[in-house]
């Protein structure tokens, strides 16, 4: 007897493509730059002089495209997971006990930031500053923002602080929201650098000049 079960004629599902969307937040600039490159092409054709000249102005829309870029990550292990892609700029043992790990986003990274726990954000704070280079000792007095995060293993601190050509960092939670492991919690524009500080007896299981991702590279060791 043969089996026409709908269940036995049906091919698995392959699993979905990761997501590569753009960032929330990114239409001020991103859809300016697009529009100025299509007019560009547009305005560009059959002549090789007006190419020339569209040609940095198509440029500029694609790295505006680059940077904004949102992949969709995960999911990771771990404990404590990194906040943002790039480089670990330092790790610094603060007076409370904490440690902080400072990391350090160039324009090629992607600058959407996620929570390193799942938790509740008990709080959103924005304080104003100057936009010196994020690797500068000085970037220590620039705009920031400071999330503190309730977690099963205790309060986690991340601040993103701004860089020199930064001028806006855009939050996408608020006080009392849940937030998962992972997920994303807001968007700097442009070079700049995010702490993550980890609680009292957490040591970090990554190295100065390690290059890490958010969402899956893993900051606390066993």
């Amino acid at each position: 007897m043969t089996d026409d079960s709908p269940s036995s004629t049906v091919s698995p599902r392959p699993p979905a493509r990761p997501r590569l969307g753009m960032a929330q937040g990114s239409a001020p600039w991103l859809i300016p730059a697009l529009g100025a490159a299509g007019v560009a092409a547009f305005a560009a054709r059959g002549s090789r002089r007006r190419a020339l000249a569209a040609a940095p102005v198509i440029a500029l829309a694609a790295g505006m495209t680059w940077f904004f870029r949102d992949p969709d990550r995960g999911p990771a292990t771990g404990r404590v997971l990194s906040a943002a892609d790039g480089v670990v700029q330092s790790l610094d043992p603060q007076p409370d006990g904490r440690t902080r790990v400072a990391v350090f986003m160039n324009p090629l990274n992607v600058h959407v930031n996620r929570a390193p726990l799942a938790g509740v954000v008990t709080g959103v704070e924005h304080r104003p500053g100057g936009f010196q280079p994020a690797f500068d000792k000085d970037s220590e007095r620039n705009e920031r923002v400071i999330w503190t995060l309730e977690t099963e293993i205790g309060e986690i601190t991340v601040v993103q602080i701004a860089g020199a050509m930064v001028r806006r960092i855009i939050p996408y939670l608020a006080a009392g929201q849940k937030v998962e492991q992972g997920e994303r919690i807001g968007l700097i524009r442009f070079g700049s650098r995010v702490d993550v500080y980890l609680p009292r007896g957490i040591t970090p299981a990554v190295e100065i000049g390690q290059k890490v991702r958010a969402g899956e590279t893993r900051l606390d060791a066993d």
